[in-house]
């Protein structure tokens, strides 16, 4: 049976406070609020509302903010909260501070402070901020005007002046209609705020010098404010990893640089390219990556790293990992994989081919893996090497990369595009270099961590400088043309001879032919 009873509100359907209000602050003349925390980015939900109200005055217990509020709830009993002025000043400012910073930077609720700002300086709306921590109640006095109908309500109860308490969570208020009781309610609010601190002022050079509703932000310090907004997450992974290395490690920023790049990577696609080039010590970024990483980690490798690949991984202090022999795949597909999360695959431009078995098993060996692919060279003979080890973290139908839903729809048409051209030509290689980069701005600036020589000397030159970091000059090819003795000339001639009289086995039908064969004729 449906609640009918207009004293109580509960923010059940139909019965919120917000509603309530609404429907009688029309009428009011004075409203006055007593909570134990007041957030003013609801206010834009009833400032439309409180324009035609002559007088407002909020008290609150302790501040506006919830958690600060809470902290201090937790506190009693340790010690005696009575603040000073300048400490209640001071704690009012901080939480008005607070809770700006962690609520929605929405134009609703920009408009909502901007105008009880406006209130503010105008006198409508007058705020103070008791000292006592004993000031617990919500309570909201309305008056309506001298020729109206009575002299006002009191509503009390559990709400908060919050989005939660008018509206967003379940609450028990009710509303008391007759004048004692709202004479008595507004005698307690009276003592109360004679004893209270005025925090206007506070509450407006808060919002003007310590927000983002801060009209006097320069241009320059708006731009930090993005490059915080925009990298606040490296950052807060920046300093959430472990910087002890090994004895005997150089301390390399762009190394660390890349292990935060790829752990973001890792988290949100399943899967990352580590393809540094050759000599930027992929296999430590890789350790350093491991290391952050919780569960086993197996690491896959070509059969003469497999010892460099543990050393290393021991070194770094890795914790839970297997190292493997990739040659055993047969073997490794069959083993108890629930026990590694995060596969390592060294060299896996090695699995470019889909349609050979050992890329079948290595599928499989992926299936529900976050897949680290560690390889200098990704693209070797075509598009479709990407496209393969893509395969290996990502579904191809189902991809998570932004805007490229359909792996094997982009790389088709890819490809026709290239079909169009004889290959080869000078046509052909201007729309793969078209192709190439289309595709790296498409796909792998999303999952790919990749840096060449020249970076890393243009953009970490202090690191390199102060750790004494340098890599070799390589010079350009050039012709080395020489001429052979007489001697030497005859036994070259005398080995190319002996070279065109070899003989080959060839095995067919169960026969050995014997095929001769020139180098010329050699395929």
């Amino acid at each position: 049976m449906p609640n009918t009873d207009t004293r109580f509100f509960t923010n059940e359907p139909g019965k919120s406070l917000l509603d309530r209000f609404k429907k009688t602050l029309k009428d009011v003349q004075y409203f006055d609020a007593l909570v134990g925390y007041f957030q003013t980015s609801g206010f834009h939900q009833l400032y439309e509302d409180f324009e035609q109200i002559e007088k407002i005055r909020i008290l609150v217990g302790l501040g506006i903010d919830k958690q600060a509020f809470e902290i201090i709830e937790e506190a009693k009993g340790q010690m005696t909260l009575s603040f000073t002025h300048k400490e209640t000043r001071e704690l009012f400012s901080d939480t008005v501070v607070d809770e700006i910073e962690q609520t929605h930077d929405t134009y609703n609720i920009e408009v909502g402070i901007q105008k009880f700002i406006e209130f503010l300086v105008s006198g409508k709306i007058q705020v103070k901020a008791h000292p006592s921590h004993n000031i617990h109640a919500k309570v909201y006095i309305s008056r309506f005007r001298q020729e109206d109908r009575d002299f006002g309500r009191v509503i009390t109860g559990s709400s908060n002046f919050s989005y939660s308490g008018l509206v967003g969570q379940h609450e028990f208020n009710v509303e008391l209609k007759d004048k004692p009781d709202v004479q008595f309610a507004l005698d307690k609010f009276e003592g109360l705020w004679n004893e209270a601190i005025d925090v206007t002022e506070d509450y407006i050079t808060s919002v003007r010098t310590r927000t983002w509703l801060n009209d006097e932000l320069s241009p320059y310090n708006l731009f930090l404010k993005t490059l915080y907004e925009y990298f606040k997450e490296d950052i807060n992974l920046d300093q959430a990893f472990a910087e002890d290395l090994p004895e005997g490690f150089l301390q390399l920023e762009y190394q660390k640089q890349a292990t935060l790049a790829a752990y973001k990577i890792l988290q949100a696609y399943n899967g990352v390219f580590l393809s540094d080039v050759v000599g930027l010590g992929k296999t430590y970024i890789s350790a350093l990556l491991a290391r952050q990483l919780d569960g086993g980690k197996l690491i896959l490798c070509p059969p003469p790293l497999k010892e460099y690949w543990e050393e290393t991984f021991r070194d770094f202090g890795v914790r839970k990992f297997k190292v493997e022999s990739i040659g055993k795949i047969d073997q490794i597909v069959d083993m108890d994989l629930d026990k590694y999360p995060y596969i390592f695959v060294d060299e896996a431009h090695r699995f470019r081919n889909e349609k050979t078995q050992t890329y079948a098993q290595l599928a499989e060996v992926c299936a529900g893996k976050k897949v680290v692919l560690v390889t200098a060279t990704p693209f070797n003979n075509s598009i479709d090497d990407l496209l393969s080890q893509l395969k290996l973290f990502q579904v191809p139908k189902k991809s998570l990369i932004p805007g490229v839903s359909d792996l094997d729809r982009y790389f088709k048409k890819c490809k026709r595009r290239l079909e169009d051209h004889e290959r080869g030509s000078e046509e052909y290689l201007a729309e793969l270099e078209q192709i190439s980069s289309e595709i790296r701005e498409d796909i792998l600036k999303y999952v790919m961590v990749r840096r060449v020589r020249n970076e890393i000397v243009k953009y970490f030159q202090k690191d390199i400088t102060q750790q004494g970091l340098f890599f070799p000059e390589i010079v350009a090819p050039h012709s080395l043309t020489y001429a052979l003795g007489e001697d030497l000339e005859g036994v070259f001639d005398q080995t190319v001879e002996a070279l065109k009289g070899f003989m080959y086995a060839w095995k067919a039908a169960g026969l050995v032919s014997y095929w001769h064969r020139t180098p010329s004729t050699w395929a």
